[in-house]
């Protein structure tokens, strides 16, 4: 569901950026859009927020007035959830598939991980290119690191790529490796709090062209990352 409030107080860029995030923190609210000229906020949320929790959560400065306009849909069900992962699925099904088409006649467990790591990278930083100006503002909602740093929600999309050639290619792969396991184990931190919290958030896994749910599949693809990265790293070592 979607409401529109008026917020008074807002004069600025930083206002702005101020409301949002102290909106954003509350739990079963998945994304605050900011109007400044009309001094305005749609809020989308999972479950009803009242006025008073809303202002409750602002600095005194800003003042929030009861909804102007309301857009409501049915909370996703469970199967409503899955049907918005498939796009997720199917793209990890054609990775997983390419892989090991690339490995058919001569199998390798180590080569079919380092190119599905590299399929993986590649791809989810193409579908990332694709709203670079929208994508640090979604992935900061739950990364640790681009919380703190926001430039690394604009670096990411690229690091994700350089990544993936990097993997596909065989260039400084032990490099590859490790990177891999700091980069992701930073955002399955963030991704387990936000299921933890059971906080309604958009993932930002595959940009924000999809709009994909924050749930378990999303911490299970990290961790398979990360375990294949982990896995490759102890046989070379």
């Amino acid at each position: 569901m979607k409401h529109t409030y008026k917020i008074e107080g807002m004069t600025c860029n930083n206002c702005k950026a101020s409301v949002e995030k102290y909106l954003n923190d509350l739990p079963h609210i998945s994304h605050v859009s900011i109007d400044l000229e009309k001094g305005e906020a749609e809020v989308t949320m999972d479950k009803h927020i009242s006025s008073d929790e809303l202002q409750n959560a602002l600095p005194e400065k800003y003042t929030v007035s009861a909804p102007t306009s309301l857009t409501s849909s049915t909370i996703p069900s469970e199967k409503t959830k899955l049907q918005q992962l498939k796009p997720l699925l199917l793209i990890l099904f054609y990775i997983t598939s390419a892989g090991a088409l690339l490995h058919y006649k001569d199998w390798s467990w180590s080569e079919f991980m380092l190119d599905f790591m590299g399929l993986f990278y590649i791809v989810f930083g193409f579908f990332k290119m694709l709203d670079l100006k929208g994508f640090p503002e979604s992935f900061k909602m739950y990364d640790p690191l681009a919380k703190r740093l926001p430039i690394y929600g604009w670096i990411y999309p690229f690091l994700e790529t350089a990544l993936g050639i990097m993997f596909l290619m065989r260039y400084e792969v032990n490099i590859a490796l490790i990177m891999t396991l700091v980069v992701l184990g930073i955002t399955t931190i963030g991704v387990s709090k936000t299921l933890l919290d059971k906080k309604s958030i958009r993932c930002a896994c595959l940009g924000t062209a999809l709009k994909l749910p924050m749930t378990e599949a999303t911490l299970i693809e990290n961790t398979l990352m990360i375990t294949m990265a982990a896995l490759m790293l102890f046989e070379i070592f």
